[in-house]
């Protein structure tokens, strides 16, 4: 293959590169492929421009680093400023009050959640939890939710 052939079909290349860049930035979502496939849209830019193959892969390599440098950061920390840090799930419970149903002891028992969700649960220590005690929620093991006696001063 001589440098003729590379010149004439170097824009195929440079869309193939671009595209395998895509989807891989697809796949892992660091911004890090898309960077390099804006470098590769410079190359691209530079071959339509007549520039000789040498040129377009410095080109090319100088703005993926620029942009990886200079942009890649501000768009994570965008992208992370604007993310949910509300916990959700299990790590949601952990310290949501409730009511106790049925007796809760070591063992057994049942409580209702400040959610609405009723849940099996045990006492996380030797005390006795009789029906209508208010509780919070120390921990969820499993499907049983551990809860203490919540202070008499606190309101749910």
């Amino acid at each position: 293959m001589d440098l003729s052939t590379i010149d004439t079909w170097a824009w195929i290349l440079w869309l193939v590169v671009i595209l395998l860049f895509l989807v891989i930035e697809m796949i892992t979502v660091e911004l890090t492929f898309l960077m390099l496939a804006l470098g590769g849209i410079v190359g691209l830019v530079a071959d339509l421009g007549g520039a000789p193959p040498w040129v377009q892969v410095i080109l090319a390599a100088a703005a993926a680093i620029a942009l990886v440098v200079f942009l890649r950061p501000r768009m994570l920390r965008r992208l992370q400023r604007t993310a949910d840090t509300r916990p959700s799930n299990v790590e949601a419970l952990i310290g949501l009050d409730g009511l106790v149903l049925a007796t809760v002891s070591r063992v057994a028992g049942q409580v209702k959640l400040a959610n609405g969700d009723v849940w099996t649960a045990r006492s996380d220590t030797d005390t006795r939890l009789d029906p209508g005690t208010p509780v919070e929620v120390a921990r969820i093991d499993g499907a049983t939710a551990v809860v203490r006696a919540r202070e008499q001063g606190v309101t749910p």
